[in-house]
């Protein structure tokens, strides 16, 4: 077992879960979105809602939105830090049914389009990505990922893992989701850590039915 798993991540406190957590899942996002965030829209669940602003849970999100680290001491300040950057921010409470205790939904607005993405934090500053604009990605962020938006038609999945064969990459896990016949679809894919090194603007552009490619780097 690696050592941080005993005795936690290097943070920002207070709470590994509240704070290192929260600060991790908004960094995920600003990946996912693919650059700067200029307006997001934070919806606090369970504990992230009840207990968060003593923890410094919102403070940690914005702070993860402009792409700080867990252990970054301008957490403290990212409020005023994301403001001076023109970012925008809200935060909302809501209630869902069954929803992770530490969750958060957050919707990225900006350039024309919009993302929203669903993060839990699930102690000593880890992370599972839920969901993502309405797909189901559940991962863990741990490991370098792609997470591969499509239209459901022949050709993508193989197009997709010969590439990553050919640059020796290897396939942790990989899951695969669409939402009706011919409709739109997902690859969510973890790679082994030399999968870091992947080109999301090539992958976009080898197949036609490939609309949108995310990168997430890894945590190991």
């Amino acid at each position: 077992m690696p050592v941080w798993e005993i005795i936690g991540p290097v943070m920002v406190g207070p709470s590994s879960s509240h704070t290192a957590g929260a600060a991790h899942i908004g960094r995920i996002v600003r990946m996912c979105w693919g650059g700067e965030i200029k307006k997001a829209s934070l919806y606090m669940r369970g504990s992230f809602a009840s207990t968060g602003a003593g923890h410094g849970t919102d403070k940690a999100l914005v702070a993860g939105l402009m792409g700080m680290a867990q252990d970054d001491p301008g957490i403290r300040r990212a409020f005023e830090l994301a403001r001076e950057a023109g970012m925008e921010f809200e935060f909302h409470i809501e209630e869902v049914a069954g929803a992770h205790p530490n969750s958060v939904r957050v919707v990225v607005e900006g350039d024309g389009r919009t993302m929203e993405a669903v993060g839990y934090s699930i102690g000593g500053g880890a992370v599972l990505l839920h969901k993502l604009d309405g797909f189901q990605v559940d991962i863990s962020c741990a490991l370098p990922a792609v997470i591969i938006m499509n239209k459901d038609v022949q050709g993508v999945v193989s197009a997709v893992t010969s590439y990553l064969s050919a640059h020796g990459v290897n396939i942790a896990t990989m899951r695969l989701h669409r939402d009706s016949r011919g409709g739109l679809a997902t690859m969510v894919i973890e790679l082994d850590p030399a999968g870091a090194g992947v080109d999301t603007e090539v992958m976009r552009n080898m197949h036609p039915g490939i609309v949108r490619v995310i990168k997430i780097e890894g945590e190991d």
